[in-house]
Formats: structure tokens, sequence, C-alpha cells
């Protein structure tokens, strides 16, 4: 496929210079359906980015958006701060007795603003208030948001910058497998915690991801995880699992928490959450934990009412029966087997790969060639996007519901483009 990019337009001449994923993939894009996203010049692409993971049911999913346009359509509430709405009912009734109920999760659910940032700023807001402690721990590579809370537990060095101030009273501690299995989990952190002397405030909780995806699909391990629980509850620590990417079944199950067998005191939510990409997030904390008083913390758009319709559809269509879980680990290995192949057939680029469910990432040695691989994956109608702290990793997110025969064109197009760049 022969790609122009197009003319300089109002994007190049009004838009601001901070865009970056059209850079990537200059195209104009119009319409799209499941899977597929269409340019306005008729070029198809297959979408194995799903909207960083905020399109896990693709696009346009037909029974999320017949839910939505017979709301509309009856002149439903679009907005309404967090007034009662039917709208709201609805969705949390679904969520508690489709999602939170099953599990056996005590969770209170609180709507912050609509953006996984947002609910990272809640969360952090609320560890503090409950213990009375500044400090926040992440780790390593650790992506959790753009605003100042959130980029003060993030790990990669560009996006700190961008805040122009320092970023206090966060701490970083190393992730699961940081020094390629030479240290005992743990052992820093915890010696720090003892020791009077290392200059370590004690925290009010730990923030982490069970799969960082922005980091470079870095996976902890199910006992990694059980030990982090355990030394916060030890420490008298809150344990945050930020879900936002990795969950709403990303990784199988509905929470990507849910293999280590741990129930975190506080998880985030967002991108998928909504089911059709409006923008929505949640805040989930254990009841004890409720001690806000009446808008101490608020937002114009934490209501978001069509939201609300598409989230409880899709709770309602996939998650009921338990085979979307089912459906999403059987489509990981056929992805795992296929990168699998595309490294033995290239044993000199000492490429290595990592994932689970449908997040998967193949990094190369050499820095750049994620970069072209996407390139040349645009080229021939496949969108995917790096990440890692240098970009070294093809980042893999196909949507949940994507069919076995678009997995198979799209893991081909891959490989012709692994094989392309080689």
């Amino acid at each position: 496929m022969t790609i122009t990019p197009p003319a300089l337009s109002v994007f190049e001449t009004l838009e601001s210079e901070v865009r970056s994923y059209c850079r990537g993939w200059p195209a104009v894009f119009d319409r799209a359906q499941g899977s597929y996203i269409h340019d306005e010049d008729g070029r198809t692409y297959l979408d194995f980015f799903a909207g960083a993971g905020a399109l896990n049911y693709g696009h346009n999913n037909p029974v999320l958006k017949r839910a939505l346009l017979d709301y509309i359509e009856r002149d439903g509430i679009t907005h309404a701060l967090d007034m009662g709405t039917t709208a709201k009912r609805a969705f949390l009734e679904s969520f508690e007795n489709t999602i939170l109920r099953p599990r056996d999760l005590p969770y209170k659910v609180m709507f912050p603003g609509p953006t996984g940032t947002n609910a990272v700023e809640a969360a952090l807001k609320l560890a503090r208030k409950v213990k009375g402690r500044e400090s926040i721990v992440s780790f390593t590579n650790a992506f959790h948001g753009m605003s100042l809370g959130a980029l003060a537990v993030t790990g990669n060095s560009m996006k700190r910058a961008g805040a122009g101030i320092p970023l206090v009273h966060g701490t970083p501690m190393p992730f699961d497998n940081y020094f390629d299995g030479a240290v005992e989990d743990f052992l820093w952190f915890e010696s720090l915690l003892e020791d009077e002397g290392s200059g370590l405030n004690k925290p009010a909780a730990v923030i982490v991801e069970t799969i960082q995806g922005e980091g470079g699909i870095n996976v902890a391990r199910p006992e990694w995880l059980r030990a982090l629980a355990d030394l916060c509850r030890r420490r008298d620590m809150l344990l945050i699992v930020d879900d936002i990417q990795m969950g709403c079944g990303r990784t199988g199950a509905f929470f990507s928490f849910e293999e280590a067998g741990i129930t975190p005191d506080i998880v985030t939510l967002s991108k998928s959450i909504s089911g059709y990409g409006l923008p929505m997030s949640l805040t989930l904390f254990k009841p004890e934990l409720d001690v806000w008083e009446p808008g101490e913390h608020n937002g114009t758009f934490r209501g978001n009412n069509p939201a609300f319709v598409t989230a409880a559809a899709a709770f309602d269509t996939y998650w009921a029966d338990g085979q979307m879980e089912k459906q999403t680990i059987a489509r990981g290995e056929v992805v795992e087997r296929a990168l699998r192949s595309i490294i033995e057939e290239h044993p000199g680029l000492g490429a290595g790969m990592r994932g689970r469910g449908l997040a998967w990432g193949i990094e190369f040695a050499d820095k750049d060639r994620a970069s072209a691989v996407c390139k040349r994956a645009f080229e021939l109608g496949l969108l995917v996007e790096t990440s890692g702290p240098q970009s070294e990793v093809v980042k893999l997110l196909p949507p949940l519901t994507v069919t076995l025969e678009e997995l198979d064109e799209g893991l081909r197009i891959l490989a012709r483009s692994v094989r392309e760049t080689a």
C-alpha cells in the first residue's frame, strides 16, 4: 500500500505541536467498524491499537451503538453532574451484579472526572486522606497519567519533564524482574521501610500496574503481586492497582489482578470501561476507605450518562456468561505462537516477547527497529504503536472482539513488517 501524506492542512497550521499519534499515521480517518478503521481516501486499516486500549469491544460495536442511539433518541439525560439518573442506576446495578458480586469484590464506586488520570488523582488523594501521609510508592517504568499528581508516580523522564515543576511525594521502586532475578523481591523496598536512617517517609500507598502498557508490556508475576499485597498489609500501606489500560478484560479476566488472587484497596478504571470509547473513569475502593466529605472531590463531567448506557450494555452482553474471558485467553495464545514464530525467524534481531491475554509486545535489541516496524505495518494496513522508555517495543492491543481471521491477517502483516525491516 502506498501512503501519500495529506497536504499541509488545518492539523499542521492550527493544531498544537503536542499531537503525537497522527505523526506516525499520516492519514485522515473517517469511519470505523469492529476491528477496521477507514480513512477519507478509502484506505482500510486493521486496528491493533484499539484506542490505546479504549476500544476493547471494537469500533462502533453494534450492540452498544443500538443502546446509545435508543437512549439519545428518547432524550435521555446527557449531562447531570453527579445527580441520580436512570442511566447511572442501570450502570451501577449492572456493574454490581455482573462484575463486582461474582468476584466477591466489596468496592464502593466513585465517578471522578472522565479520564484515567482523573481516576488516579482521586485514588492518590483518597489514600493520603485515609492514612494522613504524603508519600506514594510507584515502580520503575510506570505510567499513571499526565496531570501533576499522576506524573509524580510516572517513570518516563520525557513525560515527567513536561511538568515544569518538581514532582514530589512519589518514590520509585524496582518493578518485577527489574534486576533480572539477581535481587530478592522487595529487598530494597522493605529494607528502606525498616531502616530509620533510610530517609524514606512512610508511604500512604503503593500504586502499581500488573502489566505496564506504556512502560513496554512488562508483566508482573502473580507471586510478585501477592508478595506486594502482603508487604502493603504488613506495613500499613494501601495497595492501588491502576487497571486503566489492562482492565476491562484486556488480560482475560475483567480485572487484571484476578489471576494473582489479590484484592487491592483501591482500583482505577477508565479507557474501555464505557465500552464505546466514550470518556469515563471509575475509582473503586473498599467501603471503610470511603471517608470523603460531600463534594470534596468533584468535576463537571463526572457523570457521563451516555457512557453509563454503553458500559451497562457491554457488561450485559460480554460479561454475564464468562465467554469473553475464555475467548481472550484463547486469542492471546494465538498471538503468543505467532510472535514466537517471528522471533525464531529472525534470531539475529535479538528480539524478545512478553504479554498476557490480548496485550503483547515484541522488544528489539536495536531500539530504532520497533518504530520502523510500526511504520511499515501502517504502510501495509495495520495500526500498531511502540511503547517502552526508548520506544523499543512494538505493542499489540487488538480489540477483544477480534475474529480469528482478523487476528491472522494482522499477525501476518506484522510478520511481513518485521521481515521487510530486518
